[in-house]
């Protein structure tokens, strides 16, 4: 039997796909193929996107006028139904003989916040008339009452004046409401009557007016209850359109224009007293809707494209007419929106303008691609080559430094890393600040950085105070890895504080300001001044059954009284030491520390002493009670500027719980502009504070502490198992997390401020 020969394929059948996939992966293949890419892609989408637009836009537009629509009618119907408890609640007003003063008031409360009642009135057979009205200058709502003389009709009108209604001024003329139409017809009729819109005298608008009189048991007339609604005022959507651009009119079925809010009322409605017709306003796109629409009329919405002198419209027509009152009588009415094409069509018009520019932008962006293409596959293949080594220097710390583990990397700055660690022979807890051995590459500055490293260890492990966060260790690995390890603290500083329960209670401000007094006390008088007070670096902790512990992190910018300052200026430093707050020396001309914290000398460069840091602790004070700083502004130097010339605010207005005048006189002297008028010390400023008498029902008792870290505890559990079961502990680090208000970071190597003055 024979056998169906398989396919032959050659080697050139084989190449040939790789041979044009080769042509296209090369330079030549990427500049021809992207551009024309990009410029085919851009025809299409410019012509499916004028259609598309010009589609979307009629079609959003008839669906928004179709809610419109919608809504006029619920408006003027929702307008027109006061009616019926308006003139209900006015039949209160119908005794001649009530009070002036509280008919007016009365009168007053029963139209105000009446959305399109422009008058109400109650008129007496006397010829006496109550009623309220809109003045047009302040377009307050005031009301009148006026009584016919032999000779002459005397009105006082009546308005709020401190909140009072009280006689606002007094006018003469000779206007009698009984010879009104709508007075006489309701007297005829003898029930409410709705009469047919008019022209108000007072502000030449249209008006929909409602009669009703009152009579009293023997059936003799009482009063005339009158209201009458602005048809510009029945409905927001009449009197501007959701789309810009378009013009709403109301009108009735015989041309007459109810309210056309769009364009100024022409003079023949004040000088001729009429209504207006569509004639009377001379404009173009009302001329056109009229001649198409005739005669006829539609209870069905309509849609129209109207071409006029000045440009195509889109129009729609819908019914707003309804039975309304108590004789049945018929609103005839309809709304007409008119829509400039060149507005609602103009997204597309800029659409076929910025479709040419963004053309040519993309195939200029297309050209850089291609060119770019090359280099940037070099730069992606050194930057693995980056990540690759720093995971391998990741990788290598996690195994082990010194005797500790390391267990998890808690926070990163410019130069340090601060790690959750455990000893492994006594699994003691701890927290290890380390600088990361790429870089102490440079070799220019690696000794600079690992003695700010070593000075700040150093710093640390001098101190005693409770107060100041214990350093356990200290030193460098094989691998060149600097480090030191300290206590892990449990808690949160004082702006994580601010940020998640506001300002502090008075007490509880006492007791940490004068905690913090403690360790700077001890900082003092080794003649070692901080520098950088501010409440990301008090941390409010608790240990074992104490709490409300404060601790004074971040030694990284002390400076030592009896330190040369070294010879260097601001503007020689690398972009790591501008960078890294806080590990840095002190350096000549020089400003450090965080604007909204740094006392005034600091900020002009000027000699320091142990009273600057008792500023920045009243800065903190004063950030704990009020949560907001002293000088709250937009720049780093408009603060500092502040911090020179500005007075201190008044602290008081700012505090909203209990505060007592000893602290509020310490605080504002903490923060005096020169050091000699503040406390002496910080044990000055410790034992004043201590001296505060707190009345019991303000104190801060061991009790209301405990309370609360019960309660912040057990928030802080319910987070952690809502997000990922993490543990919520506080270290050092050089970027915490900051509350509103005390996020400023700590500038160094700045020019001096001295500028400020």
């Amino acid at each position: 039997m024979g056998r169906t020969p398989s396919p032959v394929h050659t080697v050139g059948d084989r190449a040939a796909p790789a041979r044009i996939a080769q042509m296209f992966a090369s330079p030549a293949g990427v500049l021809i193929l992207l551009p024309a890419l990009v410029i085919a892609a851009g025809v299409v989408v410019l012509l499916l996107g004028r259609r598309a637009t010009r589609d979307t836009a009629e079609t959003m537009a008839r669906n928004t006028l179709v809610a419109q629509a919608q809504s006029v009618q619920h408006d003027v119907a929702f307008a027109l139904e006061q009616a019926d408890p308006v003139l209900a609640m006015m039949h209160s007003l119908s005794n001649e003989a009530m009070a002036t003063p509280d008919a007016m008031q009365r009168l007053r409360d029963i139209v105000v916040n009446r959305p399109g009642i422009a008058n109400a009135s109650v008129a007496f057979p006397t010829g006496a008339l109550w009623g309220s009205y809109y003045d047009r200058k302040t377009g307050a709502l005031n009301v009148f009452d006026s009584k016919i003389t032999e000779a002459e009709t005397t009105r006082s009108n009546w308005g709020l004046v401190n909140g009072q209604l009280t006689t606002i001024g007094t006018q003469v003329g000779n206007y009698d409401p009984r010879e009104r139409p709508h007075y006489q017809v309701a007297i005829e009729q003898k029930k409410r009557v709705w009469m047919q819109p008019r022209v108000l005298s007072s502000s030449g608008k249209t008006a929909l007016t409602v009669s009703e009189p009152v009579y009293t048991g023997d059936g003799a007339l009482s009063a005339v209850l009158t209201l009458d609604f602005e048809v510009a005022e029945l409905s927001e959507f009449i009197r501007k359109s959701p789309l810009a651009g378009a013009r709403n009119v109301m009108f009735t079925a015989d041309g007459t224009i109810l309210a056309y809010p769009a364009v100024a009322i022409p003079e023949t409605s004040s000088q001729e007293k009429r209504l207006l017709r569509h004639e009377d306003f001379n404009d173009p796109a009302l001329e056109a809707l009229f001649k198409v629409l005739g005669s006829s009329s539609s209870s069905e919405q309509k849609f129209m494209h109207l071409d006029t002198r000045d440009g195509t419209y889109l129009a729609s027509v819908s019914k707003v007419g309804d039975r309304r009152g108590a004789n049945d009588a018929k609103l005839d009415w309809y709304l007409a929106t008119l829509v400039p094409e060149r507005t609602l069509f103009g997204a597309m018009q800029r659409l076929g303008r910025d479709s040419i520019i963004a053309s040519g932008a993309a195939l200029a962006i297309a050209m850089g691609v291609a060119l770019m293409f090359a280099w940037n596959i070099l730069r992606m293949r050194r930057a693995v080559g980056v990540a690759r080594e720093a995971a391998r220097s990741a990788e290598a710390r996690a195994k082990q430094l010194g005797s500790y583990r390391l267990v998890a990397r808690l926070g990163a700055g410019g130069m340090g890393e601060v790690w959750r660690a455990e000893h492994q022979l006594l699994a003691r807890k701890a927290a290890i600040k380390l600088v990361r051995p790429e870089v102490l590459r440079d070799r220019t500055h690696a000794p600079l950085i690992q003695e700010r490293f070593r000075r700040e260890a150093q710093t640390l492990a001098s101190m005693r105070s409770r107060h100041t966060i214990e350093l356990y260790d200290y030193g460098v690995t094989d691998e060149g890895t600097f480090f030191y390890v300290m206590e892990l603290l449990d808690g949160l500083d004082l702006s994580e504080l601010v940020r998640e329960y506001g300002p502090q209670p008075a007490a509880r401000v006492i007791s940490i300001i004068g905690q913090a007094c403690q360790s700077l006390a001890e900082a003092h008088d080794a003649g070692l001044l901080h520098r950088d007070i501010k409440p990301a670096n008090l941390v409010l902790c608790r240990a074992a059954d104490e709490v409300d512990i404060v601790k004074v992190l971040d030694f990284g910018i002390v400076h030592n009284i009896a330190d040369p300052i070294e010879q260097h200026s601001a503007e020689s430093m690398t972009a790591v030491e501008r960078v890294e707050s806080g590990e840095r020396l002190t350096t000549e001309g020089a400003v450090i520390g965080t604007p909204g914290y740094i006392p005034p000398e600091q900020a002009i460069s000027a000699p320091l002493d142990s009273r600057g840091d008792l500023y920045a602790l009243g800065c903190v004070a004063w950030y704990l009670l009020t949560g907001q700083e002293v000088y709250p502004r937009a720049t780093e130097d408009e603060v500092m500027r502040a911090h020179v010339h500005e007075p201190v605010p008044v602290l008081r207005t700012k505090v909203r719980s209990w505060l007592p005048v000893e602290l509020e006189q310490l605080v504002v002297q903490c923060l005096a502009k020169q050091p000699n008028e503040r406390p002496e010390d910080a044990r000055a400023l410790q034992k004043a504070l201590a001296s505060i008498v707190i009345p019991e029902e303000h104190a801060w008792t061991d009790t209301h502490a405990q309370m609360w870290w019960g309660s912040m505890q057990a928030s802080a559990t319910s987070r952690a198992e809502a997000e990922t079961a993490r543990e919520k502990l506080l270290v050092p680090q050089r970027e915490p997390t900051r509350a509103p208000g005390s996020d400023a970071r700590t500038i160094e190597a700045r020019p001096s401020a001295r500028t400020l003055g």
